[in-house]
């Protein structure tokens, strides 16, 4: 597939220039087979930043157009059965990705080699790099990115963007630990190897407090590389009184040990941090 070319189609498509239900959408089937097997991403490293790629966007939910509901699954006694839009993820064999049942993956997102899902939920335009596990009841949203050696807890709740196509997605990056029943959502970046201790709420307007040194710094929207974070609150004054209202807690840092797993552990013993 060339790029320019299937960018310049899906945009023109979306901007109404032609039937996504006729042969010219069949680009659209082009770009959601790419993002199957990695080829293409939704978001994808830029420098230290992120580069969202709309036009990618925009073919997903072209793709939602270009297809009617049907029955999917197959017809054994023990195989589950869907009533959708879009497929159910297939190729695991051949990306090396053990799938646990009933865990799922919609086609068109894409899990790298060694990835482990567990009974969860993975959907259309995510990204799941290699070695990464997505545990029992842990949702990946659409186009949502997770780096290499990332472990999503039980529970955990990833969020999704499709609209507008230029919002940035979640990105969690490589070596992150998310603790159970976490939930990170509204483009929130996760920096790699942090750490977000159980029962962490991150949205675009949640107050990120860094209290490691003596006077506290607060932040919104990106949890920095190594850090180690729990649950807390923050005094706000209503008319009814001052309450305490959500916020996460940058408690430490996590070291920069060789063994990765030996880093988490010293983290959490080091800070009490639950997962």
């Amino acid at each position: 597939m060339e790029i320019d070319f299937a960018r310049e189609r899906i945009e023109a498509l979306a901007a109404g220039n032609g039937d996504v239900r006729s042969a010219d959408g069949g680009v659209v089937d082009d770009v959601i087979d790419a993002l199957d097997v990695g080829v293409l991403r939704v978001a994808e490293p830029d420098g230290d930043g992120w580069r969202v790629n709309a036009w990618v966007k925009q073919a997903i939910l072209l793709y939602f157009a270009r297809r009617d509901v049907e029955w999917i699954g197959g017809e054994g006694r023990d195989s589950l059965v869907f009533f959708d839009k879009l497929p159910v993820k297939r190729n695991y064999k051949e990306l090396g990705v053990r799938c646990v049942p009933p865990g799922v993956a919609r086609y068109g997102s894409f899990l790298g080699r060694g990835v482990i899902l567990m009974p969860g939920f993975v959907n259309i335009g995510a990204y799941v790099d290699e070695g990464s596990m997505v545990d029992t009841w842990a949702t990946v949203g659409s186009c949502a990115q997770i780096g290499k050696g990332v472990h999503l807890s039980g529970g955990v709740g990833i969020g999704g963007v499709l609209e507008p196509p230029q919002a940035a997605p979640v990105i969690i990056e490589d070596g992150a630990f998310v603790g159970s029943r976490c939930i990170v959502v509204e483009g929130v970046r996760v920096g790699r190897e942090a750490v977000l201790g159980a029962g962490v709420v991150l949205t675009a307007s949640t107050p990120i407090v860094d209290v490691r040194r003596p006077e506290p710094e607060t932040a919104k929207g990106s949890v920095p590389a190594r850090a180690v974070v729990i649950p807390g609150t923050i005094p706000k004054k209503f008319p009814a009184g001052e309450f305490g209202v959500p916020c996460a807690l940058i408690i430490g840092t996590r070291s920069e040990a060789t063994d990765r797993k030996t880093s988490l552990n010293s983290a959490l013993r080091d800070y009490e941090v639950a997962v």
